[in-house]
């Protein structure tokens, strides 16, 4: 029995030391783990309140750290077909079917995290896929939407010929595109003013803007004949944004940026049979934004909208016109 003993008080002192340990170790984890966070703190209240290289007689940053938002978005896509098949002329339009989501987002010194519900999604009345993500930073900014749509419907009209309504289910596109900014006047103008209330336009002004776009789209029609088409473009151009601030509290934003296709690559096959398209000066692609902000005291309400317009080819020939917009109605509260 005595030679238990030691053994016991052996193992006994190894599991108190093995406690105290982890409890040290655990200790010393928040501890090094709240060090991390005042740390990252302190450098996102820096970066925040960073003033140096804006005017802050126009830019303002909110003075709170959190800001709650609710937002309600619809988009949109249709494309447009117009040329010559023997001889007539034609035109085809198709639609497909508009997105709603709704969207709850909270913000902590300018980093922000957002999800968001499609309700037609739910029910299974929604069965295409979406996906936009943008960004509006001070000086860079872009856009970025990805759509595979099979839900279009539409007309196709020849001359001399009654219109055709088209069903759904006859033309699925996959899309991707993709457009950036960057601001000459980024210490008196501000996109997140109007785009994501990260700041505050106190006075109106305005600056000239580069732009760079990207669209890739392959469209598959199976309609008498099955047709498939692949595009490739990236412009590149300039435009103008302005933000009109009529009185205290109010702004409206403004801007267009145009942008003409350095690089395209286009083809269209029927069956076995690829034809490739021409480039045809100007193709272009155009994204104009707009948006309308009023905020008092802690609170913000506004409306925002995307526009883009892609040019492809020539009318007398054969010209695709897409198009893409996407609307969006938000209140937030600074806090």
């Amino acid at each position: 029995m005595h030679g238990l003993k030691y053994p016991r008080r052996i193992i006994g002192t190894i599991i108190i030391l093995t406690a105290l340990f982890a409890f040290a170790s655990e200790a010393g984890a928040q501890s090094r783990g709240k060090r991390w966070m005042t740390k990252l703190n302190s450098k996102l209240s820096e970066r925040y309140s960073r003033m140096n290289n804006i005017d802050t007689t126009y830019i303002a940053r909110p003075a709170t750290k959190w800001t709650v938002r609710v937002r309600a978005n619809v988009s949109g896509t249709s494309i447009k077909a117009e040329g010559m098949d023997q001889g007539l002329h034609f035109k085809s339009k198709l639609e497909a079917d508009k997105k709603a989501t709704l969207s709850v987002g909270v913000s902590y010194l300018g980093v922000s995290l957002s999800a968001s519900l499609n309700p037609a999604k739910l029910l299974d009345k929604y069965r295409d896929t979406e996906f936009h993500f943008s960004t509006y930073g001070k000086r860079f900014g872009f856009d970025f939407t990805y759509q595979d749509a099979k839900n279009f419907t539409g007309w196709h009209e020849s001359e001399g010929m009654e219109r055709v309504e088209l069903p759904d289910g006859m033309l699925s596109v996959k899309t991707l595109n993709a457009n950036a900014y960057y601001v000459f006047n980024s210490r008196r103008f501000s996109y997140p003013a109007a785009f994501s209330q990260s700041y505050i336009q106190r006075r109106s002004a305005g600056s000239l803007l580069l732009a760079l776009s990207a669209q890739g789209q392959k469209a598959t029609l199976d309609w008498e004949q099955a047709m498939e088409l692949k595009m490739t473009n990236i412009g590149i151009g300039a435009g103008y944004g302005y933000n009109y601030v009529p009185s205290q509290g109010w702004l409206l934003h403004i801007s267009a940026l145009p942008t003409f296709i350095v690089y395209s690559k286009t083809s269209m096959a029927f069956g076995d049979t690829n034809v490739p398209l021409n480039y045809h000066f100007p193709e272009v692609i155009i994204t104009g934004r707009g948006a309308v902000v009023r905020q008092w005291r802690n609170k913000f309400v506004g409306l925002s909208a995307v526009y883009n317009f892609t040019n492809i080819g020539d009318k007398e020939r054969f010209a695709i016109h897409n198009t893409k917009w996407h609307v969006r109605t938000f209140f937030g509260l600074r806090l």
